[in-house]
């Protein structure tokens, strides 16, 4: 028989407004089981708990624990707020319990992944989660552009400046940055002394002397703007000594 895990959960504050009892959620699960000739393995119940954060759920720990033990073939909750008010909570844990081979029903919601239909229902709730994603990912994105585009950093600062509020101000390492920049330019040395001399790696001291954040600008996307900071080097001594990189 396939044995089945019955999920129950309630909140003080819901039990009170609602009425959506531990009891009741239980009874609904069982006639479900017995329905389907479903053998209960056991009943995970977590009473005045809340869905916000799993942590604070022993028994939903201990189902999910359970879960990958492969105590049980399939868990039954009353409804999906019942599991997770977050949706993509929700999608991550079904996709685990999936590569668990653990099945997933919800009564109220009609949501099951035991059928084929039921698996291109829960396929398509997922895709709208992702494409949910990939909109939000996409003005986060557009307002970081935004705000390279404006001058304003998006990024740690580089050594010779520091952030106060939120701005890119030049710092008191200024004074290092142009003595780098110049010494490099009016002296025969390599990369690799110049690294050693300002406690640099090759790599770092290759990156200061490329970076046009010294310019005055910022990147974002592989793309330099215009920033609203004071420049550190000039243009004049930045290009000799892109030149002399790449001699």
């Amino acid at each position: 028989m396939v044995k089945a895990a019955l999920y129950v959960r309630v909140s003080t504050e819901e039990q009170v407004k609602k009425g959506v009892s531990l009891d009741a959620q239980e009874a609904a699960l069982r006639s479900y089981c017995k329905t389907y000739s479903y053998d209960i393995h056991k009943i995970y119940k977590d009473k005045g708990k809340s869905a916000k954060d799993i942590k604070g759920r022993p028994a939903m720990i201990k189902l999910l624990e359970d879960a990958q033990a492969k105590k049980f073939d399939v868990i039954l909750i009353y409804k999906l707020d019942r599991f997770s008010r977050s949706l993509k909570d929700l999608i991550l844990t079904i996709e685990t319990l999936k590569n668990q081979e653990i099945d997933f029903i919800s009564l109220q919601d009609r949501i099951e992944t035991t059928s084929a239909s039921g698996k291109l229902m829960f396929h398509i709730i997922s895709s709208f989660a992702e494409f949910e994603r990939d909109i939000i990912g996409e003005r986060t994105k557009f307002g970081m552009a935004k705000k390279a585009s404006d001058g304003a950093i998006v990024n740690r600062a580089p050594k010779g400046y520091e952030i106060k509020n939120k701005k890119l101000v030049i710092s008191s390492q200024k004074e290092q940055v142009n003595e780098i920049f110049t010494y490099f330019l009016y002296n025969q040395t390599s990369l690799n002394k110049l690294a050693k001399k300002y406690n640099f790696s090759v790599r770092g001291i290759k990156k200061l002397l490329q970076n046009k954040t010294y310019l005055g600008m910022v990147k974002f996307d592989k793309e330099w703007h215009k920033g609203v900071h004071k420049a550190i080097i000039d243009q004049e001594l930045f290009q000799k000594v892109q030149e002399k990189l790449e001699g």
